[in-house]
């Protein structure tokens, strides 16, 4: 009986005291095989959307139409983390959360004609806030680390392994798939590797 009366009044004493169980992140997986599409929704007619190596690669077309690639899956609350390099041309890229309303900027915006990498557009909105410290973050000839935390309406950006931006967009949507961005009207080419992904 004094056994169960320990028990019970150490755990009044863990609740009161606000201690709180950290919970593990969870394991991010590949979800980009580094040989072909399988798992992601190519476009019709796709001529935008390559993959050799270990390496995805987005290249504009001749009539400069742009390009959406989207995972099979829908998600709410995920991390994507995605290794990025530029390529020839001017770069206007970025990562669609659910939906192709909520994006993380990748590159120059077309609008600003600035880069806004690790930013988030929101149609009607523009760039309602901007990534701090991206400018000493990015590397323009060489692999960059974005990592995105969706949760709920809460997107939190990470460039190189540095926080730069946590921004709630009231108008995100509760489930929808992922996609990757090739800007149209731009003639430009980038790369993607180390896709991963945990939903939350």
């Amino acid at each position: 009986m004094n056994r169960l009366y320990f028990v019970f009044g150490l755990c009044a004493l863990i609740m009161c005291s606000g201690f709180t169980i950290k919970k593990k992140r969870p394991k991010l997986h590949k979800i980009f095989n580094g040989k072909n599409l399988d798992g992601w929704k190519a476009p019709d007619g796709n001529i935008w959307w390559t993959a050799n190596k270990g390496i995805l690669t987005a290249k504009s077309g001749p009539d400069k139409k742009g390009s959406i690639l989207w995972t099979n899956g829908e998600y709410e609350d995920f991390i994507i983390q995605v290794d990025f390099k530029f390529g020839e041309g001017t770069i206007d890229s970025g990562i669609f959360l659910r939906t192709d309303k909520q994006q993380i900027q990748i590159g120059e915006s077309g609008s600003l004609k600035r880069d806004l990498t690790g930013s988030p557009y929101i149609p009607g909105k523009g760039y309602p806030v901007e990534a701090s410290n991206v400018q000493k973050l990015l590397k323009m000839t060489a692999w960059n680390t974005m990592k995105v935390e969706a949760k709920g309406s809460v997107y939190t950006i990470w460039l190189n392994g540095e926080k730069v931006l946590t921004y709630d967009s009231d108008t995100a949507i509760e489930k929808g798939p992922i996609g990757l961005q090739l800007h149209p009207g731009r003639d430009m080419r980038i790369d993607f590797k180390n896709i991963l992904f945990a939903e939350l």
